[in-house]
This record gives C-alpha cells, sequence and structure tokens, in this order.
C-alpha cells in the first residue's frame, strides 16, 4: 500500500534563538494530506509544543522561536530568548497519526558552538607554523570538538541519546576547563578532567 514518505530535517544552525525546521517528505499526491501534526519536545520538559495546519503547511519550512515553542511570554517579536541546548524530540505525523509519523533525537549544540568558536578566536593564529603552547591549545580544542561531533552523531545518527548527553556534557566540562584560566593545561599531561 502506497503512502506518505515523511522526513524533516532539522540543519544546525549558529542562531541561538531559532529552531529551523525543513519538511523533506514525499508525499503521495493520491492521498490526501490530512491532519497534519508537529511536535517538539524541548530539552528538560515532559510536554511537547504542538504544531497543526493552522500553524504550517506540508512542505513547510519553519523558524521557531522560543515563544512559538512555549518558553517565553514577554517580549515576542522584539527579543526572543536563546533556546536550551539539549535532545530535543521532533515528531511529525499525518493522518492516520498513529500509523504515519517519524520521530528524532536532536541535539543541539548551537550555544556551545558559538562558546567553541569565540575560544577559536582568541587564539593567536599566523599562517605558520604555530609555537608549541598554540599547538596545544588547538589539540585540547580539537578533542573537545571531536567529543561534541561524537555526542551529535550517538545521539542522532545511532540513537543513542543518553550516551550523546554523557558526551556532551564530559566535552562541556572540558571546554569549561579551558576557558577557566587553564593557560598552562599542556605543560600537566596527567590532567584529570
Amino acid at each position: 500500500m502506497s503512502q506518505h514518505v515523511l522526513s524533516l530535517e532539522a540543519p544546525d544552525t549558529m542562531n541561538k534563538s531559532i529552531l529551523r525546521l525543513i519538511d523533506t517528505s514525499v508525499y503521495n499526491s493520491q492521498i490526501l494530506v490530512k491532519c497534519p501534526l508537529l511536535q517538539i519536545t524541548l530539552p528538560g520538559f515532559s510536554t511537547p509544543a504542538n504544531f497543526t495546519e493552522q500553524s504550517f503547511q506540508p512542505g513547510f519550512t519553519l523558524n521557531l522561536t522560543a515563544c512559538d515553542l512555549g518558553v517565553q511570554s514577554t517580549g515576542c517579536g522584539t527579543t526572543y530568548v536563546d533556546l536550551p541546548d539539549g535532545i530535543y524530540i521532533i515528531r511529525y505525523s499525518v493522518s492516520p497519526n498513529d500509523l504515519v509519523y517519524v520521530e528524532y533525537y536532536q541535539l543541539r549544540l548551537t550555544q556551545t558552538l558559538n562558546t567553541y568558536n569565540q575560544e577559536l578566536c582568541k587564539i593567536e593564529l599566523a599562517a605558520c607554523e604555530p609555537s608549541a603552547d598554540i599547538k596545544a591549545r588547538l589539540s585540547e580544542l580539537r578533542l573537545i570538538k571531536s567529543f561534541f561531533d561524537a555526542a551529535k552523531v550517538k545521539t542522532e545518527d545511532c540513537h543513542d541519546p543518553g550516551l550523546g548527553m554523557d558526551l556532551l556534557l564530559y566535552a562541556k566540562r572540558r571546554l569549561e576547563r579551558y576557558i577557566g584560566g587553564c593557560k598552562d593545561c599542556h605543560n600537566n599531561h596527567h590532567h584529570h578532567y
């Protein structure tokens, strides 16, 4: 039996106040698309924000803010609070909604990666061989970034959100220690994170 093949993408964005979602579904032209329902559960929440056909149409591209997602109620339309990093559960369905659906775990790292990029900006690099000190800093940042990448893959591709969050928290602790004045970490190869 032919049916709609639902698919969503949540491309990474460096905009801390936006969750971007794109409908990449293939809809069967012989079947009416009825009762589309988009549900997004934010990190730390147990109840999803629900979006129905009144707020989007199949084939959508959405840039959702904290106001849209129900976690900001003042200042909407003027300023938007940053959306939290962590695991978002994104579910999209059409009628019959219990049978035709897709569900994803998305690990949002936007705030964390903005912080990471700021630290890269602080490193004085030139188009030449860096000093041992700079190499050590780059090495630590590269390792931290590898943990961020692994956290995202474990969550989204390997479907292991528990391990993904463990890796994310570990990498964030390393980044905080890097930022927190550990200027000579490279001299202590037995530093415990």
